[in-house]
């Protein structure tokens, strides 16, 4: 199933009403389906990452038979969001997902309500949707949790500035009477800034000298090719990176299929992304 999607803004819109405000979580989208008997836990690109999340799929459970939640899986640590711990999370293999589920539980805030009990709340407004998700979420509890939602612009810009310090890393503005726009950015999102955290996922070139770095960034679970490093970027990456363990593959735009070097457990880099017509990231420092 497609997402809906998020156009990066410069300001909140104009206007006191008509508008919902929610923090935007530093994690990874998800869509939770409880279908046909079964959990199944839907990354944004579709990958389907089950077995990575046993605590979360196991939480989904208790969901009525026939609902699909859209939403962001968060890893806290120090009572801040770690983008790190919740990517070395969604590529944990089966057999340590179970222990990191014990070591670095995750929690699923939740934002929007797809389906209720086969009922496709897609074309209702936001409102309604909304009221389901709260009345569906309340009596379940952690780590399943409705995201907190206002109408106040004012309580909306103190959220922005207050909880940045705990990794939130800005807004997403919804129409209140907007149907859920599946592959469409018809959302409006507002950052602190252009930069943000992104967790190393490979490279390209020899390890002594990587040309350009793979990264994963927060809301995505697909591989992005970052620009060509720096100079001074390209001197850290060589002796920061992880070694190599194997291969991977992505599609980059103008170069078409790209063979990388992958690694586990890579740092943290902080990249500046200008969406276009197309995404580009560039690699600005180390974290």
């Amino acid at each position: 199933m497609k997402v809906a999607l998020a156009e990066s803004v410069s300001a909140l819109p104009e206007g006191a009403s008509g508008w919902a405000y929610e923090p935007k979580f530093d994690g990874h989208r998800m869509l939770l389906f409880h279908v046909g008997g079964q959990v199944r836990l839907q990354a944004r690109s579709g990958r389907i990452v089950t077995r990575s999340f046993p605590d979360i799929a196991e939480a989904a459970r208790a969901l009525p038979e026939g609902t699909v939640v859209d939403g962001e899986v968060v890893v806290w640590t120090d009572g801040r969001v770690d983008f790190a711990a919740v990517q070395a999370r969604a590529m944990s293999t089966p057999a340590r997902a179970g222990e990191l589920a014990r070591t670095l539980p995750a929690s699923y805030a939740a934002f929007d309500l797809l389906s209720l009990r086969g009922e496709d709340l897609r074309p209702a407004p936001y409102t309604r949707r909304r009221e389901e998700l709260v009345s569906l979420l309340a009596p379940l509890g952690p780590p399943l949790q409705a995201v907190p939602m206002t109408t106040d612009r004012e309580l909306a810009l103190s959220w922005y500035e207050g909880l940045r310090d705990t990794g939130i890393e800005g807004l997403v503005v919804k129409r209140l009477d907007q149907g859920y726009r599946a592959g469409r950015r018809s959302w409006l999102k507002l950052r602190h800034s252009d930069t943000r955290d992104a967790v190393v996922a490979g490279f390209t070139g020899p390890p002594a000298r990587p040309q350009a770095l793979v990264v994963v960034l927060p809301d995505d679970d697909e591989p992005v090719l970052s620009s060509p490093l720096s100079p001074g970027v390209r001197a850290q990456a060589a002796g920061l990176l992880p070694p190599a363990q194997g291969t991977g593959e992505l599609n980059a735009v103008g170069l078409g299929d790209v063979t990388y070097r992958r690694v586990v457990g890579g740092p943290v880099v902080e990249v500046r992304e200008q969406v276009t017509r197309h995404r580009t990231v560039a690699v600005v420092r180390f974290r």
